[in-house]
């Protein structure tokens, strides 16, 4: 594991120290999860291929669907 320095404000470091006491963990921990968390976040939201093939598994035609909504207007 590798160590870096990061600079967080006096509120910031109060709010994870009472995280931390909390759930019983340390801060750099809390800090860990947070970041891996985020990480995942944006890998997920950045994949062009999570929109492909979400249609495959639907009983009803794409097209069918559309319109019918389309309809209701």
């Amino acid at each position: 594991m590798k160590r870096t320095l990061v600079g967080f404000s006096d509120q910031d470091i109060q709010e994870l120290d009472s995280l931390s006491a909390l759930r019983r963990v340390s801060r750099a921990e809390l800090i860990r999860q947070a970041v891996s968390q985020y990480l995942q976040k944006l890998k997920t939201a950045e994949s062009p291929d999570l929109a492909f093939g979400l249609w495959a598994n639907k009983a009803e035609d794409g097209l069918a669907y559309q319109q019918r909504l389309r309809d209701e207007w």
